[in-house]
């Protein structure tokens, strides 16, 4: 839905009478309120939701009580595991991406060998595509971003065996 749109729509409800019109859509909610007869002016608040939240919005049912203690201790036990490698963040916020095309193979594998200057994915923001490359030698123990995902700023992308 674009500007002139919305502008079309308020002046719509302010002709029919209505005090208050709510519009959802999937990436667009807007409420109008016309002003009573106290002599208000129009109001309109206009929320952009935004589409990456989108496939998040269904939460999985908690877990019992009884299941997350053990659940902790893995988690617990894995960090630990984890802490002797090092993780590769992502230096901005944008789509996550592990080939430099669709037809094109994947820059790295779990199990790749890399060195600093390599390129480990593509992450593209505003229509440019930004190559991320390593600043670490190493080999890579896991990818923890699922291909043509959005991540965010400092989102660990990749974990790296320095030994």
């Amino acid at each position: 839905m674009d500007i002139k749109e919305i502008q079309s729509l308020i002046k719509f409800v302010a002709k029919s009478g209505a005090s208050e019109v709510k519009l959802e859509l999937e990436d667009l909610k807007i409420t109008i309120r016309t002003g009573s007869s106290s002599g208000k002016a129009e109001t309109t608040f206009v929320q952009q939701i935004p589409v990456a939240a989108a496939p998040q919005a269904p939460a999985a049912p908690a877990p019992a009580p009884t299941a997350e203690a053990p659940k902790a201790e893995v988690s617990s036990s894995a960090e630990s595991d984890d802490s002797k490698y090092v993780t590769i963040k992502s230096p901005i916020i944008g789509t996550f991406y592990r080939k430099p095309s669709p037809d094109k193979p994947t820059f790295v594998e779990v199990g790749s060998d890399i060195k600093p200057g390599d390129v480990l994915c593509v992450i593209e923001a505003m229509k440019l595509f930004n190559d991320i490359e390593s600043e670490v030698s190493g080999k890579i123990v896991k990818v923890l971003v699922d291909d043509a995902t959005p991540v965010e700023f400092d989102q660990p992308l990749f974990l790296v065996d320095p030994s």
